[in-house]
């Protein structure tokens, strides 16, 4: 039994206390090294990929709308005109050909037309030059043409 209260006295509590100890300088400085050797490598492929991302938003965002704009032939045998636009989708239009089968509800999830990621309003023709309907982001610019970021992303060149 007195080992026992050997054990359990204030001399293990001090070599308890003893053995704590922080991080020395020397580690502290190998785990900076790493971490920017790392940042080094990883954040070069990271920068850039917003304005990709935005791009792929884009035609994820055109090709529901082409989605949708199918279903309301489906229902009303036309796409909506021009005039019309894409708020044919969320709510039945009060000019052109009216159509008699608009689906309660509407033809978007959201009940709402997506602005491009850019903030802008999503270009929509009816007919369009290159098929029934023609649907165009103008890219960061806002603009038609344009390269890299500015380039335009068009429904007719989605894959």
């Amino acid at each position: 039994m007195k080992s026992k209260e050997k054990n359990s006295g204030p001399g293990i509590i001090r070599l308890r206390a003893r053995n704590r100890h922080g991080f020395t300088l020397i580690e502290l400085m190998v785990v900076i090294v790493i971490l920017s050797i790392l940042a080094v490598y990883v954040a070069p492929k990271l920068v850039g990929r917003e304005e990709q991302a935005r791009q792929v938003k884009a035609r994820v965002d055109i090709q529901g709308l082409e989605t949708a704009l199918k279903l309301y032939k489906l229902d009303n045998g036309m796409y909506p005109t021009t005039e019309q636009g894409l708020e044919a989708l969320v709510s039945p239009p009060e000019s052109g050909k009216i159509p008699k089968n608009w689906r309660e509800g509407g033809y978007v999830e959201k009940s709402t037309i997506p602005k491009d990621p850019w903030g802008n309003e999503y270009i929509y023709l009816s007919p369009g030059s290159h098929g029934d309907y023609d649907i165009v982001s103008y890219g960061a610019d806002g603009e038609s043409g344009g390269e890299g970021e500015n380039k335009d992303i068009k429904s007719w060149e989605l894959e």
